[in-house]
């Protein structure tokens, strides 16, 4: 594929982690076009001379016809029981919105990049991470043609949402930052350093699912 011959679509494109990952496929030579689907449109997309906005209200509306002509497909989609309102609504947009988003990709050629979790696990006990690991083992049971996984630790950055513990974990973490210098499992990762490993991801990867976990985000240059 030549350069510049790449072309986005992305969900979760306001979110913490997809406004950072907007912003590397923008300056990214290798990217001509990229779709931002929103349910309102942003200003702050408006300033980006390759994103175009797809508003629909509700991501279950996307249809086939919506995700044809791109390379690659981001879902950077994702919620908190809290911030959704219930688990019921948690799972609409964790679990139902990204199995919608991924079945429409179904026999294409299009390499799909989904930001899961740390803890990620069909087993686990929590809801959040349970719910996780379920939307993993789906994407892994269909027909795509290209899957890349991440599963990131907290997530370090400057959020629109208020997430109180989070923003704890945040001010914890800036603390001792210095002492953290070396690579660990549970080491905090910037929104950033995930989208740029999501990027290196679709530039590079050659199998046919790959799965980055904490550690491999944190590595990746």
């Amino acid at each position: 594929m030549k350069t510049g011959d790449k072309k986005a679509i992305v969900i979760g494109a306001t979110g913490l982690v997809g406004q950072a990952l907007i912003e590397q496929l923008q300056q990214s030579e290798e990217f001509s076009a990229i779709t931002a689907v929103v349910r309102k449109k942003s200003d702050a997309l408006d300033t980006y001379n390759k994103v175009t906005q797809f508003v629909l209200e509700d991501f279950l509306l996307l249809n086939d016809e919506d995700v044809n002509a791109y390379t690659h497909a981001f879902s950077c989609l994702g919620s908190t029981i809290k911030q959704a309102g219930s688990k019921e609504a948690f799972y609409a947009i964790d679990y139902e919105m990204n199995a919608h988003f991924a079945d429409l990709l179904q026999d294409k050629d299009v390499h799909l990049l989904v930001v899961s979790a740390l803890g990620a696990s069909a087993n686990s006990p929590i809801f959040y991470n349970k719910v996780k690991g379920e939307l993993e083992n789906y994407l892994r049971s269909l027909s795509l043609y290209k899957l890349s996984i991440f599963q990131p630790s907290l997530l370090i950055g400057k959020r629109s949402d208020v997430r109180f513990l989070e923003d704890m974990a945040q001010t914890a973490f800036k603390l001792v930052e210095q002492a953290w210098t070396k690579p660990f499992k549970y080491k905090p990762v910037t929104a950033e350093q995930l989208a740029h490993t999501m990027l290196v991801a679709a530039q590079t990867q050659t199998a046919a699912f790959k799965l980055f976990d904490n550690l491999m985000i944190q590595q990746t240059r």
